[in-house]
């Protein structure tokens, strides 16, 4: 975490050195594990071939990373960047052609205040000690024992670019993957696995497949972490390029915190023995799945629409910020809201759990987004929310998203 997380990566963002240099040094770990690389380099003219030379193997997947978030700064025609993925075969003959992967994003924001929540720090580096070097060295953690004593299918690891612009590098994993997709049994994600309080673990994805509640209750032995389970297999991160495509997964999450997409994210607010408990847990989920004789039963579980139909889309905006990890009453329960945002204008503030937007009754993230996206930039409208257990109403004037 450290490493990833020092000044001289200049805090990762997709498509600069700092971004490079950290996919150099998890393909330099990759290869110290023994681990074998997937990808073909195609950039050299030798390898262009039906069947390459094994020296043409690399850890780094390449592409040009384009989204929506790139378009906005001015970057249409995207930036180079790399995924970086490695193999460790399975030990079993009959089922080494399986492959569970395990992934976690290492891009973070840098200096770019697209996103990020401290936008009156300006330039300053943002370098994600929990978002996501935690999750990156939780992965690799999981390569070095998992290599150690291979599981019977196979084992594909991944670190992501792109999540901070819109899951650009795991969107491009599935729609390039070196395997099959239908031969992925399974895709476990980490992403802010370093903060650790209160034994409290967020675990998404568990209704993706009908064995996973059990095999996370199995693996969750003494001293055991209180385990808040959520069926759904979407959210922001990049179980959700996965999920998408009908393939199970757990998303392990230890919860948003004050110093999320902030300059004040930083190596010294890492609980390490927390993070090893995580990593625990997860390594026996994973040789369950990975050892298991017969694949997990997927469970398919459409995405909520975020924008009903006829509505503006994701340009309206608010500048809330949902406590992903709440999920005790009916509402949306704020972490936090944007500064400058329509939300902080409101008076909106971190605890708040909106209740009414508009007309419309709030009682989760999908019916939030369903309410705010029925709405354009400019609509005034009354908010309705509990602060410490007290209804009060307040107003806003939306926003447009990128202003």
């Amino acid at each position: 975490v450290a490493w990833l997380a020092d000044a001289q990566r200049e805090g990762r963002a997709t498509g600069t050195p700092g971004n490079d240099s950290a996919a150099a040094y998890i393909a330099r770990r990759f290869g110290t594990l023994g681990l074998v690389p997937l990808t073909v380099d195609t950039a050299r003219a030798k390898c262009r071939v039906a069947v390459p030379p094994s020296e043409c193997r690399t850890f780094l997947q390449r592409f040009v990373a384009r989204g929506v978030e790139l378009m906005h700064a001015g970057r249409p025609e995207g930036v180079r960047s790399q995924n970086v993925i490695a193999l460790i075969p399975g030990s079993d003959p009959a089922l080494r052609g399986q492959y569970l992967v395990i992934g976690a994003h290492y891009d973070h924001l840098g200096r770019s205040t697209a996103g990020a929540m401290d936008p009156e720090a300006r330039d300053a580096m943002r370098n994600g000690a929990d978002d996501n070097a935690s999750g990156t060295a939780a992965v690799l953690e999981l390569a070095r024992r998992l290599a150690a004593v291979a599981p019977r299918r196979s084992v594909i690891l991944a670190a992501f670019t792109g999540e901070e612009l819109g899951l650009l590098g795991s969107q491009y994993f599935v729609d390039h993957s070196p395997v099959a997709l239908d031969s992925i049994v399974a895709m476990l994600n980490f992403d802010m696995v370093g903060r650790l309080r209160n034994d409290r673990l967020i675990v998404y994805g568990t209704g993706t497949a009908a064995e996973l509640p059990a095999v996370l209750a199995a693996a969750n032995t003494a001293p055991a972490l209180a385990i808040n389970s959520v069926a759904d297999g979407f959210g922001p991160s990049d179980q959700s390029s996965f999920s998408v495509r009908g393939i199970p997964v757990l998303h392990f999450f230890t919860d948003l915190h004050d110093q999320y997409h902030r300059a004040t994210d930083v190596v010294a607010l890492i609980d390490a023995p927390g993070e090893a408990r995580v990593v625990t847990l997860a390594e026996r989920v994973a040789r369950e799945i990975a050892d298991r004789p017969l694949r997990l039963s997927p469970i398919r579980i459409a995405p909520r629409a975020i924008a009903a139909a006829g509505t503006q889309g994701p340009a309206v905006y608010l500048g809330s910020i949902p406590d992903m990890g709440s999920s005790d009453a009916p509402g949306l329960k704020l972490s936090g809201v944007r500064a400058g945002s329509p939300a902080d204008k409101g008076g909106l503030m971190a605890g708040d759990i909106i209740v009414a937007f508009g007309e419309r009754t709030v009682t989760d993230l999908y019916s939030y987004t369903d309410a705010l996206y029925t709405h354009r930039p400019g609509d005034t409208l009354q908010v309705t929310f509990l602060r410490a257990g007290v209804r009060r109403t307040t107003s806003v004037t939306l926003g447009t998203r990128g202003q």
